[in-house]
């Protein structure tokens, strides 16, 4: 199997929402985070690829169509070369919506103790963020100097911008196929997030809350 959309966005941008509205247009199975930790071979070689080992895509994407959210986000160049005829999509908000999101939830994970944290911490807080991912004036440059790299390098006939609130027709329009009868995916949102902090990743992604 092959890509067929790649995702450049941030965690907290629509990620997951993006991820089943790919797989209910028939574009997945769709990769995501998620899949990462429910996972243990994606953990261990999603693990090796953040801490600088060579990527083999083709075995980390086995039996995917499209790839969004951290980890894969982080590599949107490299995967921009290994899949031509992929389509880019951008999932967006405005820097200060998203920073109010993550800051409530990935936050938290990043700066976790404890194995079920360690791939994130290191692409995420370390790659990503510089080692300074509650730094809000520094990861919200961060964050608009990724998505002024995404609209200067990925040409326009390769890029879709998926702002909150766009739903279907965009999406639909640039993948060719009908808007689904059903409303485009609202999911995990802020609160379902926290929710399933300590049952995801234990008590120590919540720095040792309960």
């Amino acid at each position: 199997m092959t890509l067929k959309v790649i995702g450049s966005g941030f965690g907290r941008t629509g990620t997951d929402s993006m991820r089943e509205a790919l797989n209910i247009l028939g574009f997945g199975p769709c990769h995501h985070m998620v899949e990462v930790m429910g996972n243990a071979e994606q953990a261990r070689l999603w693990q090796e690829i953040a801490q600088g080992g060579t990527p083999d895509w083709e075995r980390v994407f086995a039996g995917y169509n499209a790839a969004v959210d951290w980890p894969s986000a982080f590599f949107w160049r490299d995967l921009m070369d290994v899949y031509p005829d992929a389509l880019v999509v951008h999932t967006h908000r405005s820097a200060e919506s998203w920073w109010r999101s993550f800051e409530q939830t990935i936050l938290a994970v990043v700066s976790g103790t404890g194995e079920a944290t360690s791939m994130a911490r290191t692409l995420v807080r370390e790659r990503v963020f510089g080692g300074r991912p509650d730094d809000r004036a520094h990861a919200i440059a961060v964050y608009e100097a990724h998505f002024a790299e995404v609209q200067a390098r990925v040409p326009a006939s390769r890029l879709l911008v998926h702002s909150l609130g766009d739903g279907w027709g965009p999406l639909c329009a640039r993948l060719g196929v009908p808007v689904p009868d059903q409303p485009y995916p609202s999911r995990n949102t802020t609160a379902s997030f926290q929710s399933r902090l300590p049952h995801v990743f234990g008590p120590a992604a919540t720095g040792g809350a309960a």
